[in-house]
């Protein structure tokens, strides 16, 4: 099964099952996460480096922004399992 994550998007799994992708990343930042003994990953698309251009955004949709993007990535694979200490992080864009 795929999880697609669109732009402004994350998604978060531990199910080995799960592949999570993102297509047509273009000028957007894709961060991927992974612990590999909690079998934890996750995905962030982000478009924007700062929430501080459009709070009102940022309230709805933090997954838009690095700033509010990438702690909500990390806390929601702590809340699945993950430890800091042994997370992967790959970026790219």
């Amino acid at each position: 099964m795929n999880l697609i994550v669109g732009m402004g998007a994350m998604q978060i799994s531990r199910d080995p099952r799960v592949t999570i992708v993102t297509y047509a990343l273009g000028s957007c930042i894709g961060v991927a996460i992974h612990d590999p003994i909690a079998r934890v990953g996750g995905l962030l698309h982000y478009m924007l480096p700062e929430s501080s251009t459009n709070p009102e955004k940022a309230a709805k949709n933090p997954s838009m922004f690095a700033d509010t993007g990438v702690p909500l990535l990390f806390q929601e694979a702590y809340r699945l399992g993950a430890e800091k200490a042994r997370i992967r992080v790959k970026v790219v864009g």
